[in-house]
């Protein structure tokens, strides 16, 4: 019978083990439809649909973002060595966040990008429909953020032993108990928007770590879409703007508040 490892050993115990061999760390190529807004050859800029995790973990192995890209640029792996499990990613975005992301295919690429992200020039615009409506309509908000202790899934604003997150908003409409908000990411921390708006009364809609069922959407996924991006590509001097289109999800539940009107 399997023994405790806190077990101790007497005169005449019988023992035997039994080990497998190490999993490999190599992340297959898998062929999986991505929407590619730009290329060149130092990098891959993504619409990264919702639903689909950037690169592989412990609980994702396949089916990701980067198991896609490998497809997609067979020298990707050769770049940045097998064993990487995150070749290329300089950013991430959540599971279901969706939207613009953008992908280094060389190390060179990849530094340069890495640096603009770590000084904190990278412009990135998201738009979210919330519950309820931020008051102030319009602000910047500085927090800091830690890891829930109630629940390790979670982040929470904490008054000490967190990180710095900075988030500035401002509401573009408003219906009755909604509100569309563009979200600008001033840091990069995990959760980041969603703890905010959370902390701010305003849960995001469909969120299922921050925000309780909606009755009137129940079937509601995450309200969040990472719209634009602004950042320098290697041999360039000035920024590119990168976009993505506003999703189906959002466009239908917009169009519920306002059927008439154009988004």
């Amino acid at each position: 019978m399997p023994a405790r490892l806190g077990k101790k050993l007497k005169l005449g115990d019988r023992i035997s083990l039994v080990w497998a061999e190490a999993s490999s760390t190599d992340i297959v190529a898998e062929e999986i439809p991505i929407s590619v807004i730009f290329e060149n050859a130092d990098v891959i800029v993504v619409d990264k649909p919702q639903g689909m995790v950037v690169h592989p973990g412990s609980a994702n192995r396949s089916r990701t973002l980067v198991n896609a890209l490998l497809f997609h640029y067979e020298g990707l792996q050769r770049e940045f060595g097998a064993g990487d499990p995150r070749p290329g990613i300089v950013h991430r975005l959540d599971k279901d966040t969706s939207g613009v992301i953008i992908v280094a295919k060389n190390a060179r690429a990849h530094d340069f990008l890495a640096r603009q992200f770590q000084a904190r020039t990278v412009k990135k615009g998201y738009l979210a429909i919330v519950k309820g409506k931020p008051l102030p309509t319009a602000g910047v908000l500085e927090t800091l953020v830690a890891r829930d202790p109630r629940n390790r899934k979670r982040f929470v604003c904490v008054k000490s032993g967190g990180r710095v997150a900075v988030t500035s908003w401002r509401v573009i409409r408003s219906f009755a108990g909604y509100s569309l908000v563009a979200l600008r990411p001033r840091t990069g921390r995990t959760h980041q928007l969603r703890v905010h708006m959370h902390h701010l009364r305003t849960p995001i809609l469909g969120d299922p770590l921050y925000a309780r069922r909606d009755p009137r959407f129940s079937d509601a996924t995450l309200m969040l879409h990472a719209r634009r991006l602004a950042i320098v590509i290697p041999g360039e001097e000035a920024p590119r703007m990168f976009g993505s289109p506003i999703p189906a999800r959002i466009v239908e539940v917009l169009h519920s508040f306002s059927p008439r009107k154009g988004l």
